[in-house]
């Protein structure tokens, strides 16, 4: 604001100025404050937004919606516990069995050579080379470094450059899906190792036959040759399959983790030694692994216990928000009221003005409108297992007889899952599925009204400004820069009206003077 003087006449200027814009600052107050009830509301819709995100992702898909949250099922090793790690899924049929294991599944895998020590996966191809020939790194020449170094495996072709990090080289091979390869580098030794992403007998590591094809590979001294017990050398050491007894049984899993009854069994170690897999495991029983499977409830009680609260603190929120007390007659305080008042009085009065923005709300309606619907069409199921709702005046709040809940998870734990998570073949049958697709499309309804992130949770996220409120803010920032423009004007004008209104009282009196300085002459 312009530095402005008092004229000479006598009159307070700035007050009189003061008076007439503080008239004309009225409907700039107005719809300042009609633009932070805006801003208040859409902070009130992303704390829900915050709240309806964190229910949705963070509770019902992450946490209750896994498997291992309901599952009531528990597979126990005994006996050679360190030959199988073992874990029960929902579906596991409560079969007891008992497992041997003669022989683990491997990848194939082709080793180099190796080039020799010295070298760290921060050394390049050219410095590799140089090393397996015996060749000095400080002898490096750019052709050296230039010089292109090719490799084909399972159909597909890479190519280097001498310049190129051994990092790169691993980093390169092992994101090309289709090679179907993992290299890694054995920086003890120099060898640079392809081994077959997949293990068993199905893994391979097939090398180009032209001339050219593999000179990345002679950069690590070439091919170390595998020699097996039987038949001539070869360049890939082929992957094996599993070989496992299951009560009996003879298994050749090509991977040493597969599932069996509804138990996911990984092999870890043999649990009998001998050169032909095709003897009896049965004689060397003290050696075997013995799985039982065992019903722990607790698990799923948890789960439930803890979706039941947190459906009732989400629902109790939205309840809160649309039934709350509106006070028209609150408007927030410009800075000039806020002057005049007392802290305590601006909070209390703040706290009121902010109170009742999202009374009725549709959103916030339709939102638990649709949350109660899922419940309550699967209320015969949810009663049986000890679910109910309160009364009518507690808006839709669960209730959870605990005892009834253990006991049915205990006659029947599959029920219990399937009605919560679904079926394997259709999870979208659950009740947590359902809900999780119900507020996905409230979360929608905000983003599209409000501009906030349907999968954040963050309170001090950015709006998006191209939503309806967002657009709205505009509009008003738009009409509160031309007011104040205009105000600017207006005060101006007063200004220099009462200037020019002084300049000429100044004039008329300097002529009165003079008129009676005659007279009196005279």
């Amino acid at each position: 604001m312009p530095l402005r003087i008092n004229g000479f006449s006598g009159m307070d200027i700035d007050s009189m100025v003061k008076s007439l814009m503080t008239a004309k600052r009225i409907p700039l107050d107005k719809l300042n404050q009609q633009k932070t009830v805006l801003e208040w509301t859409r902070d009130n819709y992303r704390e829900i937004n915050s709240k309806l995100v964190d229910f949705r992702s963070n509770k019902l898909i992450s946490k209750y919606g896994i498997s291992t949250a309901m599952n009531a099922k528990q597979a126990v090793v005994s006996g050679n516990t360190a030959a199988i790690k073992a874990e029960a899924s929902a579906n596991a049929t409560g079969i007891d069995m008992k497992v041997s294991v003669t022989q683990l599944a491997t990848k194939a895998t082709l080793e180099t050579k190796g080039a020799g020590t010295g070298l760290t996966i921060g050394s390049t191809l050219a410095e590799a080379n140089a090393t397996a020939s015996g060749t000095p790194i400080s002898a490096i020449t750019d052709a050296d470094k230039n010089k292109e170094y090719k490799l084909k495996v399972n159909g597909q072709t890479f190519t280097f450059k001498g310049s190129t990090g051994i990092s790169t080289i691993m980093s390169t091979i092992n994101s090309n899906a289709d090679a179907k390869v993992t290299a890694s580098f054995d920086e003890l030794t120099g060898k640079l190792i392809l081994a077959s992403k997949t293990s068993g007998s199905t893994g391979t590591v097939n090398l180009g036959t032209d001339p050219g094809d593999n000179t990345l590979l002679d950069a690590f001294k070439g091919i170390q040759q595998y020699t097996p017990p039987i038949g001539p050398a070869t360049d890939v050491k082929p992957g094996v399959d599993a070989i496992v007894f299951i009560n009996g049984t003879k298994m050749t899993p090509g991977s040493n983790t597969f599932t069996v009854n509804g138990v996911q069994m990984t092999l870890q170690s043999t649990t009998i030694n001998v050169a032909d897999p095709t003897v009896d495991p049965g004689a060397a029983d003290i050696n075997k692994a013995s799985i039982t499977l065992t019903t722990d409830p607790q698990k799923t009680i948890d789960t439930i216990k803890g979706f039941v609260d947190d459906y009732n603190s989400l629902i109790s929120v939205l309840n809160t928000k649309i039934s709350e007390e509106r006070y028209r007659d609150f408007a927030p305080l410009t800075d000039e009221q806020k002057t005049a008042m007392k802290d305590d009085d601006i909070t209390n009065w703040t706290a009121k003005a902010k109170s009742g923005l999202l009374k009725n709300d549709d959103i916030l309606r339709n939102a638990l409108s649709t949350m109660r619907e899922v419940i309550s069409t699967q209320m015969g199921d949810l009663s049986s297992v000890g679910i109910t709702t309160g009364r009518y005046y507690e808006g839709g709040k669960l209730l959870l007889d605990e005892t009834k809940l253990r006991q049915a998870v205990t006659d029947n734990p599959q029920r219990v899952l399937e009605l919560f998570q679904g079926t394997v073949s259709a999870p979208s049958d659950g009740i947590f599925d359902k809900l999780a697709s119900k507020i996905n499309s409230s979360l929608d309804s905000l983003a599209s009204r409000v501009g906030t992130n349907k999968f954040s949770s963050d309170l001090t996220s950015s709006y998006k400004e191209e939503s309806v409120m967002g657009k709205q803010l505009k509009e008003y920032n738009s009409r509160i820069s031309t007011m104040q423009t205009n105000l600017n004007n207006a005060e101006t004008r007063y200004y220099q009206q009462f200037t020019a209104m002084e300049t000429a009282i100044s004039k008329l009196n300097s002529q009165s003077s003079n008129l009676l300085s005659s007279l009196g002459a005279s």
